[in-house]
């Protein structure tokens, strides 16, 4: 079963720093390459750029939340929670 996870390409978890400004600041972030292939996915399907989406998220947690305590955190969460969603509906149907 290992070897499922084990076999992945090296690729997909080697990290990628990338400049983004949020609310009008310039800020990195630093994420795996298969994060930022699904905030890819996700901000394509909400017809944005991933840049535009991650403000959106931003605002989104600021909104609800009043502070955000680790944003690259929060984008791997968001992006398991729309993989689960999306497993789920697959399910459904």
């Amino acid at each position: 079963m290992s070897q499922i996870y084990a076999s992945a390409s090296q690729n997909r978890y080697d990290t990628d720093c990338r400049s983004i400004r949020i609310q009008g600041c310039v800020t990195s972030i630093r994420l795996e390459n298969e994060f930022w292939e699904i905030l890819g996915q996700m901000a394509e399907g909400d017809g944005q750029s991933v840049s535009q989406f991650i403000n959106v998220l931003y605002d989104e947690i600021l909104a609800t939340h009043q502070e955000v305590k680790n944003f690259s955190s929060f984008l791997r969460v968001a992006c398991a929670i729309y993989l689960h969603q999306n497993t789920h509906a697959e399910l459904t149907l």
